[in-house]
């Protein structure tokens, strides 16, 4: 039932001296079962579960609290917020990290004053920015809460310059991606913490301390079903099956290509990271991939970490690469870069190291494993034979400074190459010392000329030709240099 509306009352003179005398500030860690307590046993929510980031205020006077509020991540999707801000479904997944909600909102009972809420949020909103930024690595731009209307008119969040954007559509959250429709929509208020907020939030460009919330935001598939498709016919004609039929949920094919889709979009990680990728598939993705529905739900499910693992462990690496590179070239195009680029890479908690080769671009142009009691030199160069390096520069760390492959690049490649040298490589830095330091030209033959070199004498004068062909002296005695036939009388000429 809602309320009725309290008429409204001027705060006593005790009262008064409360406002202007309390304090607002963190809860500290050992007063949080004391929070969660009355949050649990006061407020209408009966809750104190509290998502992603987030932070706990209270408000004091005299030792005493007064109020208390709760502050954690943003709601995942919230179409009025949204629509609100103006930002795309990409920035939204992106930048979602910089709007915070006010998850709970308490007066604890004998403690409500007049103005008290109001004045309690006006001093956490000015600090709110900042302490999320010591607590989290981040700035907040963006508030939002939930106000229900059955229960409470929104007054106080109306005074403290909240905004209302409408209703939410009645749904509520009972497991990971399931939603159960309920008859109790709930009011949605939002308030800029800085200026222009909106603008800020959609621009194409985030503010410099703004964007290590998009860094740290894992990636998710983007592939259209379509591209999906096409690499999927390449790799079951690649790519056998090597399972047995009771595998055949997540057939090879499509755990391959959902790996593929994951090291593109940056996940490098582990099992671990492939799984929370293959969380973030549409179910029309997972389809596409040949996942199987499950008869229970009837939903595609996700393969978990160790179904990558098995995969993984068994499958050609050969044919694998041979199939990715020629589905990479059908989707970009052949590459127009320049640079061939070899690093080589130990893999975490694997005791694996592989030589990958890429271009400028960060394009993908192949990788080989290090076999065990070798190293990634005799490696590179077999991946080196494998690519088509005429007029490119390839570029390597100083491992990779040697004759042979040098020999590889320049000679049997027809590319040039930019290779590190270092100074434990001494005879080769002894070598370049030498050719790079400035040498001084011989002395002039004309005098007017000379060195500038104090410690050089000059010397006579001479012909600078005098050992070239065709500046022999002649019967005369003078050779052709214009030196010799300035000298000259008209008659011998």
């Amino acid at each position: 039932m809602k309320k009725s509306k309290a008429g409204y009352r001027q705060p006593t003179i005790d009262e008064q001296q409360v406002l202007e005398q309390m304090t607002v500030r963190l809860v500290l860690r050992e007063e949080e079962p004391r929070c969660n307590e009355h949050l649990e046993q006061e407020h209408y929510l009966r809750s104190s579960q509290l998502v992603g980031e987030h932070l706990r205020y209270v408000v004091t006077w005299r030792g005493q609290w007064l109020a208390l509020a709760t502050w954690s991540a943003a709601a995942l999707h919230l179409k009025a917020r949204d629509q609100f801000i103006g930002w795309s479904e990409e920035q939204r997944r992106q930048r979602l990290a910089l709007v915070v909600n006010n998850s709970r909102l308490l007066v604890l009972p004998q403690c409500h004053y007049p103005n008290l809420v109001s004045r309690f949020m006006k001093l956490m909103l000015g600090r709110l920015s900042e302490d999320w930024q010591k607590a989290w690595g981040h700035p907040v731009a963006l508030a939002e809460t939930f106000v229900d209307p059955q229960l409470y008119q929104g007054t106080a969040y109306k005074v403290s310059g909240w905004s209302q954007l409408g209703e939410t559509s009645g749904w509520k959250r009972s497991a990971v991606d399931f939603y159960q429709k309920h008859e109790r929509p709930k009011q949605v208020w939002v308030r800029e913490l800085v200026k222009q907020a909106c603008v800020k939030l959609r621009a194409p460009q985030l503010r410099p301390d703004w964007v290590v919330v998009a860094v740290n935001v894992p990636p998710r598939c983007t592939a259209k079903v379509a591209q999906i498709t096409s690499l999927i016919a390449g790799l079951r004609r690649e790519v056998p099956e090597f399972r047995s039929r009771k595998a055949l949920a997540y057939p090879v094919a499509g755990m391959l290509a959902l790996t593929a889709m994951a090291i593109f979009s940056g996940v490098a990680k582990g099992y671990e990271d492939l799984a929370e990728y293959a969380a973030t598939l549409s179910q029309g993705q997972l389809r596409a991939l040949g996942f199987r529905l499950d008869r229970h739900s009837g939903r595609v499910r996700c393969p978990k970490a160790s179904c990558f693992e098995r995969v993984l462990a068994g499958v050609e690496s050969v044919a694998v690469e041979r199939t990715l590179l020629r589905w990479q070239v059908q989707v970009l195009g052949p590459t127009q870069d320049r640079l061939v680029i070899l690093d080589g890479k130990a893999i975490r908690h694997a005791d694996v190291e592989v030589v990958n080769a890429v271009d400028g671009c960060g394009r993908w142009l192949g990788s080989a494993v290090v076999p065990e009691g070798t190293n990634e030199i005799p490696v590179a160069r077999l991946q080196l034979a494998k690519l088509d390096l005429a007029g490119k520069i390839v570029l390597a760390d100083a491992a990779h400074t040697q004759v042979e492959t040098v020999q590889q690049i320049l000679y049997e490649g027809g590319a040039d190459y930019l290779l590190t040298v270092k100074a434990n490589q001494k005879e080769l830095v002894k070598t370049l010392e030498t050719l790079l330091t400035p040498q001084r030209f011989s002395p002039c033959a004309d005098r007017a000329h000379a060195c500038d070199d104090p410690r050089v004498e000059p010397g006579p004068v001479r012909n600078p030709g005098a050992r070239l062909p065709g500046n022999h002296p002649g019967p005369s005695g003078f050779s052709g240099s214009p030196h010799d036939r300035s000298a000259q009388t008209p008659s011998a000429a």
